[in-house]
């Protein structure tokens, strides 16, 4: 690739020059263009739509003047080729906002270089023709989504690769990792869809497991269960048939490699 085209996007002028300098001091950057509010960076966005040369991401604030970030932020995901987003911002609060908007990354002021390399990291393995499986240095793009949590007081991010399963509780889902579990405000048919393609699967109304993390499938008094670790699932009959032939895919497939 030869350099991604990125938008900067903040009302205050010192923190967006400060962001945009942080920005075209690293090499996978190309050209950085700057907005002070929503419209203008709507209207670059167009333009550069227009002239065949599409922004690629978008680093952008929150609490701006007229169009906020996140209001800005969601109308971006209804273009034809939607930027990515990274919002960068002094508030923790809206963490699930940009879950929900599928942003690549929630960077908070002040924002560290090395923060922000790996925000452009997770961007260049996004963008179709990124770097993908590494940056220049040869070090792996970092995998799967990230989901926020909050940890007493401090937002913290969980990646989907470290979660073995999740459970329902109610308008809410409890991340399950090898180290503990996460409560987050996110309904478990939201990460159903948004995980499906990082190998999660429904089992049952109130579960989904990540596949590559199941020990073990069996039948126990009629009921299908399926192990991770030490914790036994439930997997419902109407969910069965799929796991099954899914488990044995992934069997013959490791066998053929």
């Amino acid at each position: 690739m030869t350099g991604l085209r990125v938008l900067a996007v903040d009302d205050e002028q010192p923190a967006l020059e400060d962001l945009a300098y942080l920005l075209r001091a690293d090499p996978r950057i190309g050209e950085v263009s700057m907005a002070r509010d929503g419209a203008s960076a709507l209207k670059m966005l167009d333009r550069a739509m227009a002239e065949g040369r599409p922004v690629e991401a978008v680093f952008l604030d929150i609490r701006m003047r007229g169009l906020d970030g996140v209001v800005l932020g969601r109308l971006l995901t209804q273009f034809a080729r939607p930027p990515r987003v990274v919002f960068v911002t002094a508030y923790e609060e809206h963490a699930v906002d940009a879950f929900e908007i599928k942003a690549e990354d929630y960077l908070l002021k002040p924002v560290r270089p090395e923060r922000l390399a790996e925000a452009i990291r997770r961007v260049c393995a996004a963008v179709p023709g990124g770097l993908g499986a590494g940056d220049e240095a040869g070090r792996p793009a970092p995998d799967g989504d990230t989901i926020p949590v909050e940890l007493a007081g401090v937002t913290r991010f969980v990646a989907s690769t470290d979660v073995r399963y999740v459970e329902a509780q109610g308008d809410y889902a409890r991340l399950h990792t090898a180290t503990g579990s996460h409560l987050v405000r996110i309904p478990l048919a939201a990460l159903e869809e948004r995980w499906a393609a990082a190998g999660f699967i429904r089992v049952h109304r109130s579960h989904l497991v990540a596949v590559k993390h199941i020990d073990e499938l069996h039948i126990d008094s009629g009921r299908c269960m399926v192990r991770i670790g030490d914790t036994e699932i439930p997997v419902s009959r109407r969910h069965t048939r799929e796991l099954r032939d899914l488990l044995v895919r992934r069997a013959r497939k490791g066998r053929a490699e």
